[in-house]
């Protein structure tokens, strides 16, 4: 054989190993790993998928993040206060403040905080998309600082509205997120934890608001309006305040609940104000010293010292102060019922009669105990509506 004739078999069979082998690598089984199992393909991001450009892998924990933040920020909006302050000269000047909101409805209403447009003159609220809308007020619930304003000739095409999830069903150590806008950065999203529920905490007004949300998720001036989210999106609570000593966040902020959200917003789109009930009276809170002095059957409760005409607490026959005391040189106006019990819950002060009175409604009945001189008595009281003219 010539060496052209060797070298033509050599190549030849060469080709014929190379052609064979990588069709057995074709019709080969892909190999298993544990139980008959094939290995898992490689992750990669919605965003990799759709374009077929590689890119890095998310975990499911991202992949929560991404899909919360991505359905839930068109909602989510920045609000612009203008108020009127005046100067050390009483020269008046226009002050700029914002905070965030919540798309409500195609409508254009939009949730916020009462603080957030407190005092404005004017209001101004900005889309993610960086549209902006003149709004009006619609109504006000300063007692759990919410309020909700409406744009003015929004594009409904424009407004997407978040979703109210249930918050009596919240627990602690349940993850949230918090989307708003910090320091004027818009849509900014920070991620945490539910630390506790039915805390209760004093608004800047100085009203008492229970049942809050408390999470580590970071609030920072300018979330305030803002939704706080569970992974499936739903708004649970409204972003309201932090505790901090230095005015940035330290892992304690303060949502009030989407079910106190929910009943409040109703009220205020319909009727422009909360239809909360009024017991009517002014009372002293009895301490140890006031029930010595004056030798009151019990050493907790309410004395009563003004009923107010047409109020429920008239209508319940409870009665307000017949004389005049002097205890430590100040005048006390004693001789009324003193109320020791609303709807089951122990009072000692004015405000805890407003935080039971809250989940009510005008129209329905509480059941109150009170104490005339030594007597115990349980009446059964029908709730009416503050008057108009005594609303702050």
């Amino acid at each position: 054989m010539s060496g052209r004739s060797a070298r033509v078999i050599l190549v030849t069979a060469l080709l014929s190993s190379a052609v064979t082998y990588a069709l057995l690598r074709w019709t080969a089984p892909a190999p298993e790993t544990e139980a008959g199992a094939a290995p898992p393909p490689t992750a990669v991001s919605a965003s990799d998928a759709a374009t077929g450009e590689p890119g890095p892998a998310f975990s499911a924990d991202e992949e929560v993040n991404i899909r919360v933040y991505n359905r839930v920020s068109p909602g989510v909006v920045n609000i612009t206060s203008t108020v009127v302050e005046f100067d050390f000269f009483f020269s008046p000047y226009a002050r700029e403040g914002t905070g965030s909101g919540c798309v409500l409805d195609k409508e254009g209403h939009v949730l916020t905080n009462y603080h957030v447009i407190q005092g404005a003159r004017n209001l101004q609220v900005s889309l993610p998309d960086q549209t902006k809308y003149r709004a009006t007020l619609v109504g006000e619930d300063r007692q759990n600082d919410l309020a909700v304003i409406r744009m003015v000739d929004a594009p409904p095409e424009r407004l997407f509205a978040i979703p109210l999830g249930d918050s009596s069903r919240l627990k602690v150590g349940q993850k949230v997120l918090a989307i708003g806008n910090p320091f004027r950065l818009q849509n900014t999203l920070t991620v945490g934890i539910i630390s506790s529920l039915g805390r209760t905490i004093q608004t800047d007004g100085g009203n008492l608001v229970e049942n809050v949300i408390q999470t580590d998720a970071a609030i920072n001036p300018g979330n305030s309006g803002g939704p706080l989210l569970n992974t499936a999106g739903e708004m649970i609570g409204i972003n309201t305040s932090i505790v901090t000593p230095s005015g940035g966040n330290i892992g304690i902020g303060f949502a009030v609940p989407s079910n106190t959200v929910q009943r409040v917003v109703t009220d205020l789109i319909r009727e422009g104000r909360v239809l909360r009930p009024w017991l009517g009276i002014d009372g002293y809170a009895i301490t140890d010293d006031l029930a010595a002095a004056l030798g009151l059957a019990v050493d907790r409760g309410i004395l009563v010292a003004r009923v107010y005409r047409g109020s429920s607490a008239e209508g319940g026959d409870i009665r307000g102060a017949t004389q005049i005391a002097v205890l430590y040189n100040e005048r006390i106006l004693t001789g009324g019922d003193i109320i020791a019990e609303v709807d089951g819950r122990a009072v000692g002060s004015m405000d805890d009669v407003r935080l039971v009175l809250e989940n009510k409604r005008p129209g329905e009945t509480a059941r109150i105990v009170i104490y005339r001189g030594r007597s115990r008595i349980e009446k059964t009281v029908t709730l009416r509506e503050r008057p108009r003219s005594l609303r702050f």
